[in-house]
């Protein structure tokens, strides 16, 4: 059984967008949830009241369930995410070098063929999606 598409397809179905699901052996289950008007503490109670019940009817074993926003510096996971937040500030961390770089903060541009245009110090890079290790928000105040 696989419990990120259960968990998935259960988020999806309450209206939530999840951005992460993260299992820390069989002790820990952390599920990261979305929606365009952001998160707020009873979002995350109907979530984690909903994923109790299907753990339990589906056997699921674990201690401790975590359901919670993706924070400020929200994690960039799907290509849709970096669509939604075009014209705003991340921090990547590259699987390969482009132009000598593993790192790059930039604002993120259009997305097209699998391709994003981030804009570093006002220079285009064009940077592969599947190149892409690791994708966060830079947050503004």
């Amino acid at each position: 059984m696989d419990v990120a598409n259960l968990v998935e397809a259960t988020v999806v179905g309450l209206g939530y967008e999840l951005v992460a699901f993260e299992r820390s052996g069989r002790a820990l289950l952390q599920v990261f949830i979305d929606k365009p008007e952001g998160i707020v503490i009873e979002d995350c109670e109907k979530v984690s009241h909903q994923l109790t019940r299907l753990f339990t009817v589906e056997n699921i074993d674990y201690d401790r369930l975590e359901v919670s926003s993706p924070g400020l510096d929200r994690p960039l996971t799907k290509a849709a995410d970096f669509v939604r937040f075009a014209g705003e500030q991340a921090k990547l961390k590259l699987r390969q070098p482009v132009a000598g770089r593993k790192n790059f903060v930039g604002t993120l541009g259009v997305l097209n063929d699998g391709v994003l245009q981030l804009l570093v110090d006002g220079v285009p890079v064009e940077i592969a999606l599947g190149n892409i290790d690791k994708a966060r928000l830079v947050p503004t105040f």
